[in-house]
């Protein structure tokens, strides 16, 4: 019995001594250190401490090799903001040197810009943002072919906000792009057009096709021509990349108008509305700056004139083109902000069909010949519809309209004590953040907001349409219940019986007329 338990023993010592493949440490030192531990410290509550005095036990067993410098935190989205901020602010060329040759560069003079800015009363976030908006503009004209670039404004979001930029393309360096919407469409519709050739080949009967066809949606206009006479760009903060809107459509001008949405500060957030708008958070971006563009961009009356070329040619026809005029001089800045007929619009006005020029969406094509070589019988054409017309370039602040008693323009000066030092601010009523101020020969417009229009008060939603009406109720279409067994079968007897003696009866009526 004894050596049992000697064997016994000596087997649980042996575990107890086994090696941990971790800490190279054995349980049994490990607890006759503890215990000694624990002798000569002798603390109070000892079995509450003992798991303490374990880990204090193993630690001093470790090599001090540990460093005592605390490890680095983390890069925030400060200090990479930082970083892609930093190659702003130095520009190297190929060799590693300092480029010191003076470029001539299609950007405008924005320190200058941000200088009347401040004049008037309009933040960008101070200097220091402006002059990194000045170097991410420069940004981008070194890295894309523009031959005209400025800083358009801010457009504010949820999450983050929107720096935008105009632009203008030298001659014969823009892409041109094909319109995304049009390609699905003429592909479903070849689709259908195959699936009936080959269903009516192999003598399948086919689901009756809708005769219904949409009314034909306006077709957007040219890169370089109204509400896409100009390129945008964007970017969040200053030292991000860049990037290039897509051109606007009708269709998304129009949706804008009826819906109220705040910008997320992300392009590719989904618009939820009614009604429905037709893209991502940045068609509708470039949809409101369109809009904002052709409602707030104002010049000096004087400082454009037309070309004198389009009226030899067509002396009735709208000019949408016009030039700087070099003999202007400017105005007095006690006149630019006491009338607004000193003011006039330099960009053209978007008609309720969502583009600059109107286009006839009810004109058909020439007379097409059917499969047989005939001409095919013309229907009752309509009345063709009269033409959009809206206000020419250049015209006057004027005649603006109201906006519910609240005049469409607000003029002052910057200054009242230094008026020969002064400049003539514009704040637009209609889209607040619109601002323009003009200084002897120079004007500069900005916006910098929420890229909502003023609702006029009290704004409600559009609401989704009444629901259909049902079918009549009749005998034709109303559903009746299914006749028992017994039912059909008295049904048939009577029939029978009516059968039998309308017989009967003409059996009878053929005895009488032969006797006749």
């Amino acid at each position: 019995m004894d050596n049992q338990k000697q064997e016994a023993a000596a087997a649980f010592k042996a575990f107890m001594l086994k090696t941990s493949t971790k800490s190279n440490l054995n349980l049994y030192d490990h607890l006759a250190r503890l215990l000694t531990k624990v002798m000569d410290e002798r603390p109070p509550n000892a079995v509450d401490v003992i798991e303490d005095l374990s880990f204090r036990v193993k630690r001093e067993l470790l090599p001090d090799f540990q460093s005592t410098l605390r490890d680095l935190s983390l890069s925030t989205v400060a200090q990479l903001l930082a970083e892609q901020q930093r190659l702003l602010f130095s520009r190297v060329d190929e060799r590693g040197e300092q480029d010191e040759e003076l470029i001539e560069s299609p950007l405008p003079n924005v320190n200058e810009i941000s200088f009347f800015l401040e004049q008037a009363g309009v933040a960008l976030g101070g200097r220091e943002e402006m002059q990194r908006i000045f170097l991410a503009l420069k940004q981008l004209v070194d890295s894309q072919p523009l031959q005209r670039c400025r800083l358009w404004g801010k457009v504010m979001g949820t999450e983050s906000h929107y720096i935008v930029a105009e632009a203008e393309y030298r001659e014969g360096d823009e892409e041109e792009e094909q319109s995304p919407e049009e390609a699905p469409e003429n592909e479903e519709r070849d689709a259908d057009v195959d699936d009936e050739k080959e269903g009516a080949e192999e003598g399948i009967a086919l689901l009756p096709q809708s005769t219904y066809k949409p009314p034909p949606a306006a077709p957007k206009e040219a890169n370089g021509t109204g509400v896409n006479k100009y390129v945008y760009y964007v970017c969040t903060e200053p030292g991000l990349p860049w990037v290039k809107l897509p051109p606007v459509t009708p269709a998304q001008i129009n949706a804008a108008r009826h819906i109220r949405k705040f910008f997320t500060g992300r392009l590719d957030a989904l618009i939820c509305s009614y009604p429905p708008f037709p893209g991502h958070e940045a068609n509708y971006l470039r949809a409101q700056i369109a809009r904002i563009s052709a409602g707030t961009q104002v010049s000096p009356q004087g400082f454009y004139q037309f070309r004198e070329e389009e009226e030899e040619e067509e002396p009735d026809a709208p000019r949408n083109s016009y030039e700087q005029n070099p003999d202007f001089e400017g105005a007095p800045i006690p006149k630019m902000a006491e009338s607004m007929s000193n003011w006039v619009h330099h960009v053209q006005h978007i008609l309720k069909q969502g583009r600059c020029t109107w286009v006839n969406l009810a004109a058909k094509p020439e007379e097409e010949l059917d499969e047989d070589g005939e001409a095919e019988e013309k229907e009752e054409e309509p009345d063709e519809p009269d033409p959009e017309v809206g206000p020419p370039l250049l015209t006057p602040l004027s005649e603006d309209k109201e906006i519910r008693d609240t005049p469409p323009w607000s003029a002052k000066m910057s200054s009242t004590l230094n008026p020969q030092y002064a400049v003539a601010v514009l704040r637009s009523n209609l889209w607040p953040g619109a601002h323009a101020y003009a200084c002897g020969k120079r004007f500069e417009n900005i916006y910098a907001g929420w890229g909502l229009k003023c609702a006029g008060g009290f704004y409600m939603p559009s609401l989704p349409p009444a629901p259909q009406s049902e079918y009549p109720s009749g005998p034709e279409i109303t559903e009746a219940l299914d006749p028992s067994l017994e039912e059909e079968q008295t049904l048939k007897a009577t029939l029978e019986l009516q059968q039998a003696a309308q017989e009967e009866l003409e059996s009878l009526e053929g005895d009488e007329d032969e006797d006749d």
